[in-house]
């Protein structure tokens, strides 16, 4: 039986159509990167997490022959720089540096929000994880974490803790720790983790819950008292500092993450070699000491392993914001 041509044609085109879609990917992966790269950080310059970004960027760059470029785009709790992740072409060109902030607690605490963390982002790796700590002013009668939940106790409500902003990390840290060890605390909040310091340096609030570095210089100068750890166990680089786990509060663990998500629907090639690139860059050594001089934890996992990472931390996020009454402000 012949074909007729016009079919034999018509079959062809369909052919060719199919495999150009099943290997556009394949062919685009293989060239990737031929061109710049777009690297949200959703923050102000200057901050922790442009450490981060910038210390990949370059890393990155060296490797690529083609410029990483950190496009900061701060404000709006972060959502500024996630929605134009949420917008951006899925063909690797545009990365978002992401904090638990915006995958995790932006979506728990604010309406209509112009992106899905689920829908949107396509996970690539976490980066790293800054632990909080406790520190106290001097005249806090209390010499340790133990010694502060007692007086907590005893003054129900009475002992306040400062952090950058109410929905923050550090606020989901404090409600955390109400949650777990059964204390009524005050949160005052800030606008920003170096007013929330300053102001138990000066004796306004009791204690503040920030990452290491920012505490570290008031420490060493008798302004603040660093009482623990939020940890189950002690830091390795700083291990005169006891932890909370220690002190009984089990399952206590605050403090950030950031990580790098790209957009969904891209060639999943594509988001392997940025997985393994960037986990290279992190472990290089001089990068990786900066950061670990400074406080920070290298955690980085496979895209599978950060996808249900995700997903445990949004369910663990509403959970203490609906236990805390939570709202943004």
């Amino acid at each position: 039986m012949m074909l007729n041509p016009l079919r034999f044609t018509a079959l062809l085109a369909a052919v060719a159509a199919l495999l150009a879609l099943t290997t556009a990917p394949v062919i685009a992966a293989d060239s990737y990167p031929n061109r710049p790269v777009r690297f949200i950080v959703p923050y102000p310059p200057g901050g922790t997490t442009d450490i981060v970004a910038r210390g990949i960027a370059g890393k990155l760059s060296e490797k690529y022959g083609h410029q990483v470029v950190t496009d900061n785009r701060g404000g709006a709790s972060t959502i500024i720089g996630a929605e134009l992740m949420a917008k951006a072409a899925p063909d690797g060109y545009t990365m978002l540096l992401a904090t638990a902030t915006t995958l995790s607690i932006n979506p728990n605490v604010v309406d209509k929000l112009p992106y899905n963390t689920l829908r949107d982002f396509a996970p690539i790796t976490q980066t790293v994880y800054v632990p909080f700590v406790i520190a106290t002013h001097p005249s806090v009668p209390a010499n340790s974490f133990p010694e502060l939940l007692a007086l907590a106790r005893a003054k129900p409500g009475s002992i306040s803790y400062s952090t950058p902003g109410t929905a923050s990390t550090n606020h989901l840290g404090g409600a955390l720790l109400e949650y777990l060890s059964g204390v009524k605390l005050l949160h005052v909040p800030f606008k920003g983790s170096g007013p929330a310091a300053a102001a138990v340096v000066g004796g306004q609030v009791s204690f503040v819950i920030t990452g290491i570095a920012t505490v570290l210089p008031f420490s060493k100068a008798g302004k603040l008292k660093v009482l623990a750890f939020a940890a189950e166990k002690r830091h390795p680089n700083f291990p005169d500092i006891p932890s909370t786990g220690e002190a009984g509060v089990k399952g206590y663990e605050s403090g950030t993450w950031f990580s790098v998500v790209g957009r969904a629907g891209t060639p999943r090639p594509i988001i392997n070699t940025l997985n393994k690139d960037i986990i290279a860059a992190l472990n290089s050594p001089d990068l990786k000491g900066r950061l670990e001089s400074i406080g920070f934890d290298i955690r980085t996992q496979s895209p599978e392993e950060f996808g249900k990472f995700i997903k445990d931390d949004l369910a663990l996020s509403a959970k203490v914001i609906k236990s805390a009454g939570i709202k943004l402000e």
